[in-house]
């Protein structure tokens, strides 16, 4: 009993460890770069050892990937609860569209973007990084496919939400070296009233095609 007492604040004390440098790891990507954050780095920023930090992650692109891995997830929660609490009246397409833009301009695309460039010519860090762009990519479809609350039965909803991801992309490419924000909210209302009436053109053809229809709406 005494032994599994006192292991437990020694894995409490893991844990938090373990989170501080996930969180550093990714502030340093996005401030300094790939070539800027190293393990020393990350380390100092978390306030452990460098010894500590390769206990817990014995390389350099477990410790980036295992960062993004983290954010990414974290993030996705943290959409789903924005939307809930957002304020009566307030158009649910544009908020949505707005949400998925933020997802790429902010520090966790950035610190994502400087891992993508240096995996393009790094062979070990790219093994890992593919299949995690790949399952970011899927999370990220998801979700907009949940938040959007359409159908994707309806031949060309999923094309036209995975448009709006790209166009997320694109406006977060555009924001990496200045601060692009007010032509961006125009063109995130424009594509939401885009993105409404091309899902609805989709439900209704599907109606008439005998295709079924987007669960939250009848044909007409």
């Amino acid at each position: 009993m005494t032994e599994t007492v006192s292991r437990e604040p020694q894995q409490q004390r893991s844990r938090a460890t373990r989170q501080r440098l996930l969180e550093a790891a990714a502030g340093c990507l996005a401030e300094l770069g790939w070539n800027g954050s190293t393990v020393a780095v990350v380390a100092k920023r978390a306030g452990v050892s460098r010894g500590a930090a390769q206990h817990h992650f014995p390389t350099r692109e477990e410790l980036f990937t295992a960062a993004i891995e983290h954010l990414t997830t974290t993030r996705m929660t943290d959409l789903r609860s924005e939307l809930e609490s957002l304020s009566p009246g307030l158009p649910r397409t544009e908020a949505v569209v707005d949400m998925l833009v933020k997802l790429y301009t902010g520090p966790l695309f950035r610190a994502a973007l400087h891992l993508w460039v240096a995996a393009s010519t790094e062979e070990p860090l790219r093994e890992r990084i593919a299949p995690l762009e790949a399952r970011f990519g899927r999370a990220a479809h998801r979700v907009a496919v949940e938040l959007l609350e359409v159908d994707e039965s309806v031949p060309g909803v999923r094309e036209t939400v995975q448009a709006t991801l790209d166009l997320a992309r694109g406006l977060g490419l555009a924001d990496v070296l200045t601060d692009d924000s007010r032509r961006r909210r125009g063109v995130v209302r424009q594509w939401a009233k885009t993105l409404e009436e091309t899902i609805a053109a989709a439900r209704r053809h599907s109606c008439y095609d005998g295709v079924p229809a987007m669960r939250e709406a009848s044909c007409p």
